[in-house]
Parts: C-alpha cells; structure tokens; sequence
C-alpha cells in the first residue's frame, strides 16, 4: 500500500514522502496512530493544504523533545533482581520495569518509546534507547544487580560476574592446594605435618 508519511518514522521516510508498505503494517499501526495518510488524490491535496502546518507542529514537538531529552539522557535507574550464580536473572527486566523506574525518577516516559529490542535477562549496566520524539533518541541506563551493594560497585565499572568468577577461581585454587597429596614421599613414608598434629594433642 502507498502511504503520505504525517512525520518521520525509521527506516521508512520523512513528513510527505510517499512509501510503499505492507498492508497489514499500514492498516494496523501507521494509519491508526495517524502517522500517515492512504496516498490517494484526495489526501495529497489535503496534505499539501496541511503540510505548513503539520511540519511547524512537528517542529515544536521536536523541540520539546529535544529540552526533556537533556535531562533523561544519561538517567541510570537501578533494578534489584535475583538471579543464579552465573549471573542470570530468575525472570527477565522488561519495557514496563524500564518506564516504572524513569516515572520514579520523575520522567514522564510512555512504554511506546522505549526501544529494548530484547528483554533483559542478565545483572550488569544495560543501554536501553527512548525514542522522545521519531528524530530524538536518548540512552538510559539500567543498572540490573541483585543488591544495592553490587548496584554501586556496577556503577563505578566494577564487572560484578568477573569478579565474582575470579574470586570462585581462587577459592578453588585454594581449595586445591590444601587437599594437594605431597608426591615427594617414599611408599609408605609418612608426612611430617602429621606427626606435627599428634604432638600438639
């Protein structure tokens, strides 16, 4: 189906190109939201008579958009979740987790401009998009951890799951040595730490 684009959506076009979409697209999102016009005859003359008007709107949106996107950008909302020792969570953070830690915050954020191609289902820093306007885009951050402690230590650049592999590591390595069977003995010597131990009985 041929459509007028009514504003500038991604990978599509800017205000008053005429595309060619799926239908089911056109029918169920991009004539619904009004964001774009059936390209007909008709419409083209209303557009064109509209066109001033619908650019200058767009316009002070963007510029609104612009102003709020100063101060979200960059905004770190931390989400304390359980998850396994691997570091994966039990569940996953979702858009809705997202908009409620950004409403706490005092962000008016609608789930629709989240952009979180997957749900998030790991602890760590995580770079979510929000699309404020179709040509203003700001990253947050989500700091998903299992504690406010391990929140913090994420915040400064600490990788919470490295460090938490290296210190199983060495606690392993640890573990090791002290089980170590000393092979410097001669068939049935004995070692002498043992008889250190029954003297100190």
């Amino acid at each position: 189906m041929d459509i007028i684009l009514l504003e500038r959506i991604e990978k599509l076009g800017t205000i008053g190109d005429v595309v060619t979409v799926k239908d089911g697209y056109a029918r169920n999102f991009l004539l619904p939201q009004k964001k774009a016009l059936r390209a007909n005859d008709a419409n083209r003359k209303v557009f064109e008579a509209n066109r001033a008007r619908l650019e200058k709107e767009n316009a002070e949106r963007r510029t609104g958009a612009e102003a709020e996107g100063k101060k979200v950008d960059g905004a770190e909302i931390v989400l304390i979740r359980s998850s396994s020792n691997a570091g994966q969570l039990y569940g996953s953070v979702s858009v809705r987790d997202i908009v409620s830690g950004l409403k706490e915050q005092g962000f008016d954020i609608d789930k629709r401009m989240v952009i979180l191609g997957q749900p998030i289902k790991s602890i760590g820093m995580h770079e979510v998009t929000v699309a404020l306007h179709p040509e203003v885009h700001v990253t947050v951050k989500a700091n998903v951890a299992r504690s406010d402690d391990e929140a913090e230590l994420q915040r400064q650049g600490v990788d919470v799951l490295k460090q938490m592999f290296d210190d199983d590591q060495a606690a392993a390595e640890e573990q090791a040595d002290a089980t170590r069977i000393d092979t410097s003995l001669e068939p049935g010597e004995i070692p002498a730490e043992l008889f250190e131990r029954d003297d100190a009985e």
